[in-house]
């Protein structure tokens, strides 16, 4: 065995052996327990960042714990492979996405490899390929004909000088983030999902799952679903001009407070409503407007913090319950598409109105009383939205009813009237997935101007998209291909165009899960056999940013199959971890034009006072001040990332992998530190050299020990008792807990404890032996490399992923002393060991007999004598 701790040389060997034993391959086996751990599988970026390290090793810790239980367990890798940054770095770079994308796929494969991570790499997928996506264009194709996908005209994003529809990031003041241009609102055909038609599935089966209820409370508020009242407001005659015959009756809204009708004071429309449209037709300035309207953004947290503004149309509509006129205006934050793209004003009791009537001068008028506080309509105070504690006033019939009350007779009436129901409503919008780029899955449909949209029959299928193709950024290139759109109607055999519209890359992500099952079957999503073994992914690991529309979207896929009868199961993932972010230093400069320049944190020497606290920092490449920015998320925009590549090539990857388990529980942020990276190295040195020294004297030789646990001297007790105890936390931290920072303290402590230990003769070396293998089974799900290699000198001809996880040993948990701690008011003064089975009576005068207690009792009566019900310590208060 070589004395010094070399990675370099041993981690690559073993990789190379865990290889070709294909020691991480999974098949069905019914005759284990399985155990599917799934971590959210990469962007192929060019190069792993440590967020993908921390990640990647937290899955496979898990896996390889419960291997080593004895479950069967699949822990797959793929690549989420399409995409917008592919498409902008071909543009920049002048070559294919599908060139780049490869290329970072081969290099970020072998950087995955170098972590020794025990995945199934036979099973590895990338959605950018036919054979993978083939099978969503199949799923859209039958949800297409049942009605489930349908396509309707949807608002996007529109740069005028690329001609080439934008994302909400893309857009950067209003205007196109590469042409500079001001972005329009274009209405265009997309296809959509009926997601919404599963919203009380998605909402109720969140009970069911192990997840956080962080996570679980965000996916409720996105599906946000209400209950209220939808109420029409009639148009008298004189409004009724240029509007089609679905408009022209009323205008309906959807409100949670149909308490406050009485209060409304105007109904604000979309710029796409109708009836705005009809209203400026011999308007210029409402034209304007509207067209101002269209120019925003269609993100919706955009629209939540901006400026309001409203200009009105010149009609009315008639309060339902009252018959008051109130005029119709057109305002910037309604959304078309979103409800009936009509809300009512009611200032009086809604912030945003209150503020949007005080500016247009809108009467103010209070309907709900809430303990007789006096309302005044210059300044809102937040009681004036509470529906819990009001009653009506000013509201005809309904006068002293609360919010519940209101609500129910409001509701008959309304009804009665023909104007307005009861409805439950959900924030939550059908999922549109049409995307006007290349780089991505290709909508199989084909528009024939006689048979209408058609979808592309199975054995058309897959709709391949071209590769070689290097886009230019202005607009889609398929919609430039003749030899791609160009085609003929699978039902009439005329002259047809295919779609050039691509899917949303959040189709891919939604059902991969499932694909590593059999990702060589060739007649389906997923082969049924393996999709009954695997059923779901027992663990799902990723970031917390991923926590609405990624699950949310891979839950709906989910139960789309389940109803399509391709998988048995209704929920994707059984149980959720999502691992907090890593963090580091930021360093700056500011420069003339007041943008920062970044510098990384490896270019900066930080200055310290004498408590070791940054007080300056200078960059080496010229000696000069740099500004600290504080800690944040490791970022490129910040530069403050650490390559894991240099990491590796420097410690080795158990020593990554070692740090990034320790410094935080999985769940916390993690903030990185070179101190802490070389703290993990020396540590794994320590390992080496004490499993060095054993073996030199011969401990390979020595049999682990198997005797009587009371056989034992004190100190090898005392030792076996920690070692036993430290299995049973370290296997609980692994499995219920998952606090992997806590089980590497342990096995720490007991390494302390071992070195402490006289382990001569032959029971000294049989103890020895004992703990030094279990700390290689304890430490090899978070150090694989180093603890195999230590394994194969203690045991040649064994390997350690092989081996069965330890049990405790319950008769090394039995101690016949215990260790008492003494105290004299407050403070340590003595400590004792005593049988396990003394009363308290005894353990308390064997407290006041001893030498501590007496010198600082100074002669005087306790007055008062503690003993905790763990019985390991007594306090004299004196």
């Amino acid at each position: 065995m070589q004395e010094q701790y070399q990675p370099s040389q041993i981690e690559p060997q073993i990789q190379a052996k865990w290889e070709q034993e294909r020691a991480f391959n999974a098949i069905e086996n019914k005759d284990k327990p399985k155990f599917y751990c799934l971590s959210m599988f990469p962007y192929p970026s060019g190069k792993l960042h440590m967020g993908h390290v921390r990640n990647y090793t937290i899955g496979d810790v898990r896996s390889r714990f419960k291997k080593m239980q004895g479950y069967n367990v699949l822990q797959p890798m793929g690549w989420d492979a399409f995409g917008m940054p592919a498409e902008n770095a071909a543009i920049d770079r002048q070559v294919a996405p599908a060139e780049w994308t490869y290329s970072n796929i081969d290099y970020m494969k072998n950087q995955l490899k170098s972590l020794g991570f025990a995945l199934d790499w036979e099973r590895e997928l990338a959605t950018c390929r036919p054979e993978y996506y083939r099978w969503e264009q199949l799923l859209f194709t039958k949800l297409f004909k049942k009605g489930i996908v349908y396509r309707k005209l949807g608002t996007v994003n529109w740069d005028p000088v690329d001609k080439t529809v934008l994302a909400n990031e893309q857009v950067v003041d209003g205007r196109g983030w590469r042409s500079g241009a001001l972005v329009e609102k274009r209405e265009i055909p997309m296809y959509y999902f009926r997601i919404t038609d599963y919203a009380e599935d998605l909402l109720n089966d969140l009970n069911d799952l192990d997840w956080g209820e962080q996570v679980k409370t965000m996916q409720r508020n996105w599906i946000g679903k209400s209950k209220g009242m939808t109420v029409r407001f009639r148009l008298p005659e004189n409004s009724q001009a240029g509007l089609p015959d679905d408009f022209s009756q009323y205008i309906q809204v959807y409100t949670t407070r149909p308490d406050t009708l009485f209060g409304a004071c105007a109904v604000v429309v979309a710029a796409e409503h109708p009836l705005a449209t009809a209203a400026a037709e011999n308007n210029p300035e409402l034209q304007a407007f509207i067209a101002e309207c269209k120019a925003g953004s269609v993100a919706e947290a955009d629209m939540a913090t901006m400026e309001k503004k409203g200009l009105p149309t010149g009609r009315y509509v008639i309060n339902p319950l009252n018959g008051e006129e109130l005029p119709v205006w057109v305002a910037n934050y309604v959304i078309w598409g979103y409800g009936d793209g009509a809300v009512m004003v009611v200032p009086a009791h809604d912030e945003r109105d209150f503020a949007f009537a005080r500016k247009y001068g809108f009467p103010i008028k209070q309907v709900v009383n809430v303990n007789n506080l006096p309302y005044d309509d210059q300044n809102w105070q937040d009681w004036y939205g509470d529906k819990e504690n009001g009653v009506l006033i000013h509201s005809g019939e309904f006068d002293g009813l609360n919010y519940v009350q209101a609500f129910e007779k409001m509701g008959e009436k309304l009804q009665s009237l023909g104007l307005g129901e009861p409805k439950t409503q959900y924030r939550l919008r059908d999922w549109g997935i049409s995307r006007q780029r290349y780089w991505g899955c290709p909508i199989p449909i084909v528009h024939c101007d006689d048979c209408g949209d058609v979808p592309v029959p199975e054995q058309d299928l897959p709709v391949v998209l071209p590769e070689n193709v290097v886009p230019d950024g202005a607009g889609s290139p398929l919609a430039k291909m003749p030899e791609f759109y160009e085609t003929t109607c699978p039902n009439c055999g005329k002259p047809a165009k295919r779609e050039t519209d691509t899917m949303d890359t959040f189709m891919e992500s939604s059902w991969y899960q499932f694909r590593y099952m059999s990702p060589q079957f060739e007649g389906g999503m997923v082969e049924p056999n393996a999709a009954a073994y695997w059923g779901q992914a027992d663990q799902y690991i990723g970031g917390i940013e991923h926590a609405i529309l990624h699950l949310l979207y891979a839950r709906f896929f989910t139960k789309l199959m389940n109803d399509e009868g391709i998988v048995p199961v209704r929920e994707p993932f059984k149980q959720l971890l999502t691992q907090g972010m890593v963090l580091q230093a930021t360093y700056f400069r500011e420069k003339e034009d007041g943008k920062k320049q970044w510098f990384n944190p490896a270019d900066v020497t930080v200055q310290t006072d004498e408590k070791g606290r940054p007080i300056a920092a200078i960059l080496n490449a010229d000696g000069l001040p740099v500004q600290m920015g504080g800690v944040e998320k490791m970022s490129k925009s910040k530069n403050n990332g650490v390559d894991p590549q240099q990491i590796i090539d420097a410690y080795g990857a158990d020593t990554a992998r070692l740090f990034m388990m320790f410094a935080s529980p999985p769940e916390q942020t993690l903030e990185w530190s070179d101190a802490g990276v070389a703290g993990a190295y020396r540590f794994l040195n320590r390992l080496w050299r004490t499993v060095y020294e054993f073996v030199k004297q011969g401990g390979n030789s020595v049999n682990a020990f198997a005797g009587e646990h009371n056989s034992l001297s004190g100190s090898l007790k005392d030792l076996r008792f920690k070692l036993h105890s430290t299995i049973a936390k370290v296997t609980d931290d692994y499995d219920r807990r998952q606090q992997f920072n806590t089980a590497i303290a342990a096995v720490m402590e007991l390494l302390n404890q071992y070195d402490k230990t006289d382990c001569t003769g032959e029971n000294g070396q049989a103890v020895a032996r004992e703990v030094l293998e279990a700390v290689l089974i304890l430490l090899s799900p978070i150090v694989p490399h180093i603890c195999e290699t230590l394994w194969a000198e203690l045991n040649p001809n064994s390997k350690l992923y092989e081996q069965s996880w330890l049990k405790a040993d319950e008769t090394a948990l039995v101690q016949s002393e215990i260790k008492v701690v003494v105290q004299v008011n407050g403070k340590l003064r003595d400590e004792l060991m005593i049988a396990a089975d003394a009363s308290d009576d005894d353990i308390i005068a064997a407290a006041l007999a001893t030498a501590g207690a007496q010198k600082f009792m100074e002669g005087k009566t306790a007055k008062k004598i503690i003993l905790p019900p763990n019985r390991k310590l007594v306090n004299i208060v004196v």
